[in-house]
């Protein structure tokens, strides 16, 4: 069949005015940010506001009531055991008032009696536990324990050794509250001034009531501790607590420092207490304690830090993206890009850091991910991924 000239030119012309339609009309890819596949370290963290305070921390209180005499130390002040750190003049004693005193004279000799048991009790601790430390330290040099177990016996040590030194402490303080009441029963004569005692070499943190003033007996005088001896306290919503445990490491940021500092978790609370958040709404959070490793700088008491508690980590990896993810019927799912179309793939994860989540199956080493996947996408579609 022979076609005309006109012919030629009607059926060219129809062919370029279809092309044309079709590249007009054709949907242009869809714009995409994408992520790498890629293997590194992972780190499952919490994040928290903690607050440093001194480990052991002393507040000395009144003993009898009576006229404060100006306390003549300043906040920073370094004190040592058994000096003056403030002085009282008690009124008067009655027979009543006497019998009070003795009473509380009693009360402070059981107290006393209470603290050295539980010293006792922690020097006994503190001997197993060290010598658990040795043998770990011996099967870890030979390759039988891991570093994990070994590293968690020496924290127990560590941790134990300060509730030793604590113990003591309490005992030392037992003993100077009760040679202070002690004393008062003995003279029954007003004018004669009780001195409050140091019951630990350390530093005056603060100052509660600093003027000469009438103060009742169990009124907050001074605050004494040492400053070197210090922990943080991290709270952290309850059902995040829940995953803590004594030896997770734990990261110190934004304490005003260029570097992070090391830490370790030393106790997680028990007890729950309520707080309310600044949208008004009341949480249950628990107090986790840090210490601070050896070797780092000190900080001061009630020092505001951010804390990153690790709970789990591992040094390499295959990972992608936390925000590629996303559900689908049956797990979780994520668009690979493949010739310039975005492919749904089920995939099978292991830990989820804040940032980025381990791959176990589904996905390999070096492809490409859409991140931050809109509602329009859909498997097979053309996109255009963006870096």
């Amino acid at each position: 069949m022979v076609f005309s000239k006109t012919q030629r030119i009607a059926g060219i012309s129809v062919a370029v005015a279809a092309l044309i339609l079709f590249f007009v009309f054709r949907p242009s890819p869809l714009p995409v940010d994408s992520g790498v596949v890629s293997r590194g370290p992972l780190q499952v963290t919490l994040e928290g506001e903690g607050v440093t305070r001194v480990n052991d921390r002393f507040v000395l209180a009144a003993p009898v009531s009576g006229k404060l005499v100006r306390v003549e130390l300043e906040e920073g002040d370094h004190v040592r055991k058994g000096s003056v750190v403030a002085s009282l003049l008690p009124a008067q004693l009655d027979s009543r008032e006497y019998r009070e005193a003795s009473s509380r004279a009693g009360s402070a000799r059981a107290a006393l009696d209470e603290a050295i048991a539980r010293q006792r009790r922690a020097d006994l601790t503190l001997v197993q536990a060290e010598r658990r430390f040795g043998r770990y330290r011996n099967l870890y040099g030979e390759g039988a324990v891991s570093k994990e177990s070994y590293e968690l016996a020496e924290n127990e040590a560590q941790t134990l050794r300060k509730e030793r030194d604590a113990a003591r402490s309490g005992v030392e303080a037992a003993r100077y509250n009760l040679g202070a009441l002690q004393a008062l029963v003995d003279r029954q004569v007003a004018g004669q001034p009780v001195k409050v005692l140091s019951p630990v070499d350390g530093r005056v943190l603060r100052i509660h009531e600093q003027s000469e003033r009438v103060v009742s007996a169990g009124s907050p005088l001074v605050d004494i501790g040492d400053p070197s001896a210090i922990e943080i306290v991290i709270d952290l919503l309850s059902s995040d607590a829940i995953r803590v445990k004594p030896g997770n490491r734990v990261v110190i940021m934004d304490w005003g420092g260029e570097r992070e500092l090391q830490g370790v978790v030393k106790t997680v609370d028990p007890a729950a207490f309520t707080k309310t958040s600044a949208l008004g709404i009341e949480e249950k959070r628990v107090n986790i304690v840090a210490l601070l490793s050896r070797n780092e700088p000190l900080l001061g008491d009630n020092f505001r830090v951010q804390a990153s508690i690790v709970l789990r980590e591992a040094s390499a990896v295959l990972q992608v993206p936390v925000s590629s993810l996303f559900r689908g019927k049956e797990g979780w799912h994520l668009f690979v890009l493949e010739d310039g179309r975005a492919v749904d793939k089920a995939v099978r994860i292991g830990m989820r850091g804040t940032l980025q989540a381990q791959v176990l199956a589904g996905v390999r080493e070096g492809q490409k991910v859409v991140v931050h996947p809109t509602n329009e996408l859909r498997d097979g579609m053309s996109v255009k991924a963006q870096e």
